[in-house]
């Protein structure tokens, strides 16, 4: 094929990929908007919307620098990479957002966002995807990572579980005798919707970082990314229905989603060097791991409204080592990777928030949080129609 028209195809389809990817955008909103209660619902769609924004120009006046270096791109158009790498940046900030929901404040987040993106993150994607600034030392990471497994959900997975050490729990959510109080989700076709919009998403996130469609090669590659993905996701949603139905003779739509998107998060390492049945175990254990880490994390009253925990860091963790184990990648380069981008993604998320906090508190005052934060964040209220639960 001529060098122009393969340059043009790989410029088309990692644009049709960041769309794609995009479509997350609502996907995190609606299955946020639908798990919180009435009262919080604007606050939790003014937060994902001010996450896309900040990140994406975060990304784009510093981060991008950060993480790769010069604008170069041989394989298609630089700014149609500089796109889909910015596609990427606000998702670790989304896998927080609604873990620290309907107590959270928009503007602390929303700098933290800002220092995510431009710092934080890119960080991480040097020493990965990118500039590699830790090549040739004892530092220097080996970790296959196909679209971010670790890179992008273990380490928002590790700024949430920072972020809601820091913030504790809603009010109401546990009993002082240990016992956990169910807050119902709301809205359970936003929910679903929400969920599929992430599935869809996706294809993007995982078939876009193959970054070469233009050959056959290129094209079974992608072809087969994109059906191990969506496997993995099967295989997610089947089990963690399964062993609801077994531990509680309930289907609980909200884990079967949540199942799937475990599967999703795992499957994201590398769908690319995986047969087509190799995803079913990795969707398989991933939601597992999603049903039996919840009530763990309940247990160290870890609240975490929409599970990104059990989704995004345990299935993050699972994903990256899985790579270890079922194919040729070395287990313990995988390891290495979770170790060091874990440590780093805490620590400094930690400690940016506890500063932040004690500037501009991360957690909503004990009335507004009663009210609820539509009224008291935004003005705003989702549903004014309905008479808000206190």
């Amino acid at each position: 094929m001529d060098i122009n028209t393969a340059y043009v195809i790989n410029t088309l389809y990692v644009l049709f990929s960041f769309v794609l990817i995009i479509f997350m955008v609502p996907g995190f909103a609606m299955l946020e908007a639908g798990i919180v209660r009435t009262k919080n619902v604007t606050a939790v769609l003014t937060m994902n919307t001010m996450i896309y924004a900040f990140a994406s120009m975060g990304f784009l006046l510093l981060g991008y620098n950060i993480a790769f270096g010069e604008l170069a791109n041989d394989n298609m158009s630089k700014w149609a990479a500089l796109l889909f790498q910015m596609a990427f940046v606000g998702k670790v900030v989304n896998i927080m957002s609604g873990g620290v929901s309907e107590r959270a404040k928009i503007v602390p987040l929303t700098f933290f966002t800002l220092i995510m993106s431009s710092i934080l993150y890119p960080l991480v994607v040097n020493w990965t995807w990118g500039a590699d600034m830790l090549k040739d030392t004892a530092f220097d990471l080996n970790m296959y990572d196909l679209a971010g497994s670790t890179v992008i959900h273990s380490v928002g997975g590790w700024a949430l579980l920072a972020a809601i050490l820091i913030m504790g729990a809603r009010k109401g959510r546990y009993t002082k005798d240990g016992g956990v109080r169910v807050i119902p989700a709301s809205n359970i076709p936003l929910v679903t919707l929400g969920a599929f919009l992430l599935w869809i998403g996706w294809f993007g996130f995982n078939g876009g970082s193959v970054g070469n469609i233009a050959s056959k090669e290129g094209a079974d590659a992608v072809a087969l990314t994109i059906l191990n993905t969506n496997t993995s996701g099967l295989a997610g949603a089947i089990v963690a229905g399964g062993l609801m139905l077994l531990k509680y003779k309930k289907l609980d739509i909200t884990m079967i989603l949540n199942g799937a998107l475990g599967g999703l998060v795992a499957i994201t390492a590398a769908p690319d060097l995986y047969n087509i049945y190799q995803p079913l175990l990795v969707g398989t254990i991933g939601g597992a791991l999603v049903v039996f880490a919840v009530p763990v994390f309940d247990k160290f009253r870890l609240d975490d409204p929409v599970g990104a925990l059990s989704v995004h860091l345990v299935n993050g963790i699972w994903g990256t080592l899985a790579v270890g184990i079922f194919t040729e990648k070395l287990f313990l380069d995988q390891l290495k990777g979770v170790v060091m981008i874990g440590v780093f993604a805490f620590v400094s998320s930690y400690a940016i928030l506890f500063i932040i906090n004690k500037i501009l508190p991360l957690r909503s005052k004990n009335d507004e949080e009663m009210e609820g934060l539509d009224v008291n964040e935004c003005g705003v209220e989702a549903y004014p129609e309905f008479k808000r639960a206190f």
